[in-house]
């Protein structure tokens, strides 16, 4: 029997405290949930992928999954992460949060490109949080929004994927099932 190390309920619950204070007051996306329902599915499938497989450290990308949009969708800062939840989770979180000062077309790429610094945990992080973000999309998009984000999809799956094989298909079937 395979003996996998768990993540903390502690710090799990401290981290989704943080996050839902943080998030609070928006909606996730089309519907009237509260925001959280998104960070809290991407910790769903990180806490998946770590029961399946030999995540390193569990606690990094549990906090992390809870965190991701915090600096990139509020007024958490950087420093905010790192007073409570330590240097590692806010370097994680800073990875996965896509730079407002690059050209949209770019933002993707150069985040990516910065998890791929991190350790593996993080880059989980991001396979789960597209896999969420595939089930459905925006009633607003244009057919072509929805093409990019699903090529934008590819390339996360393409650059992170070896990370989880778990998630890896996971991804893989969201982007197949996803028009």
């Amino acid at each position: 029997m395979k003996t996998t190390k768990l993540w903390s309920q502690d710090l799990y619950f401290q981290a989704l405290h943080f996050a839902a204070e943080a998030h609070k007051d928006q909606k996730f996306g089309d519907t009237d949930l509260p925001y959280i329902i998104h960070t809290v599915s991407v910790a769903m499938e990180v806490m998946t992928a770590i029961s399946i497989e030999n995540i390193e450290n569990p606690d990094l990308a549990v906090q992390c999954a809870l965190l991701h949009d915090t600096i990139e969708d509020t007024e958490i800062q950087f420093s905010d992460i790192e007073k409570i939840f330590g240097k590692d989770a806010a370097l994680g979180v800073l990875a996965l949060t896509k730079n407002r000062e690059l050209d949209k077309e770019l933002r993707m790429r150069d985040s990516v490109e910065r998890i791929k610094l991190q350790p593996k945990e993080i880059w989980i992080v991001k396979l789960a949080d597209r896999i969420t973000n595939l089930e459905s999309q925006p009633s607003h998009w244009t057919k072509e929004r929805i093409i990019d984000y699903k090529s934008e999809a590819d390339y996360i799956l393409k650059s992170l994927g070896s990370a989880s094989p778990f998630l890896e298909q996971r991804l893989k079937n969201r982007i197949e099932n996803y028009c």
